[in-house]
């Protein structure tokens, strides 16, 4: 039987099967590379293991891949991935519910609204309470307006604004813009370090979250680190593969499982014509 073709490449069977691999599953993202390098590094392994040798960006062409939800390079936790057919599910099936677990800071406010930044206002914190700050939360929840970080990967003219902001160039502030919480919770309180546990649906940043928290609270805050713990059905426990996972098997047997959370056959095939070529979607949660 000839062995079948990708990208003028000759496949063997571990390509074979790389390339029949079709659907949505969760890798688990760590504290410091971005999104997109996560990505590309789960590209690059899976083609290696599969023995796919091809030159400059053809490999990019050659593997259907792509992820839907970006996290900050300073946030961990699920990144869901889209593989062959399943990068066209990845818009509409993952922009609902996020869960988030998020450690902020009272008393100090950065241009990033996150441990990366700068330190641009300090405040005193020492009279604020537990009470003081479960008694806010209820204001931060249901549908609200929030006003997006100026970093952040929201577009202007095509290029990001925090990459804007890097190079100095001046950046309005994106108007604010209604998103959802659907459950806000305090889960420990230790000046000048708290704990939120945050359901949301797309679009929200839980860094500006925090900042808001601390203006309501007549002090500032940033948020220290974040871990993304759910996206739609896939939670870090239990499905996110973490890199030694990062093989053609093991990935086929996630997708297996993961896609038996999800909707059935006709959604699937409503979304195919909703979302003709897409490849790779990202939505803005951080």
């Amino acid at each position: 039987m000839a062995a079948r073709e990708a990208g003028g490449v000759v496949l063997g069977k571990s390509a074979e099967k790389l390339f029949s691999l079709s659907g949505l599953f969760a890798v688990y993202k760590p504290k410091g590379p971005t999104s997109a390098s996560v990505l590309n590094l789960l590209k690059e392994k899976l083609l290696a293991e599969a023995g796919v040798q091809t030159n400059g960006n053809k490999r990019k062409q050659v593997l259907k891949i792509g992820h839907g939800g970006t996290l900050d390079s300073a946030a961990a936790g699920v990144l869901v991935v889209g593989i062959g057919k399943g990068t066209k599910m990845l818009k509409t099936m993952l922009s609902g519910s996020k869960k988030y677990t998020a450690i902020g800071v009272l008393g100090k406010a950065t241009d990033t609204l996150d441990a990366t930044g700068k330190v641009t206002e300090e405040k005193p914190y020492d009279q604020i309470t537990k009470g003081d700050l479960e008694n806010v939360l209820p204001k931060f929840t249901g549908d609200i307006m929030q006003v997006p970080p100026l970093y952040s990967a929201l577009k202007k003219g095509g290029e990001r604004l925090s990459t804007l902001m890097k190079r100095g160039e001046a950046v309005e502030a994106k108007p604010a813009r209604p998103v959802r919480v659907y459950s806000l919770s305090l889960q420990q309180f230790q000046p000048p370090l708290f704990t939120l546990d945050v359901e949301c649906g797309g679009g929200f940043y839980v860094r500006s979250l925090v900042s808001d928290i601390g203006k309501e609270l007549s002090t500032c805050a940033t948020m220290q680190e974040l871990t993304r713990t759910k996206h739609g059905p896939f939670t870090l426990e239990q499905h996110a593969l973490y890199e030694d996972k990062w093989t053609i098997d093991e990935i086929a047997r996630s997708l297996e499982h993961c896609m038996s959370l999800l909707p059935g056959e006709p959604s699937h095939k409503k979304l195919k014509t909703e979302h003709p070529g897409e490849t790779a979607v990202s939505c803005e949660d951080k």
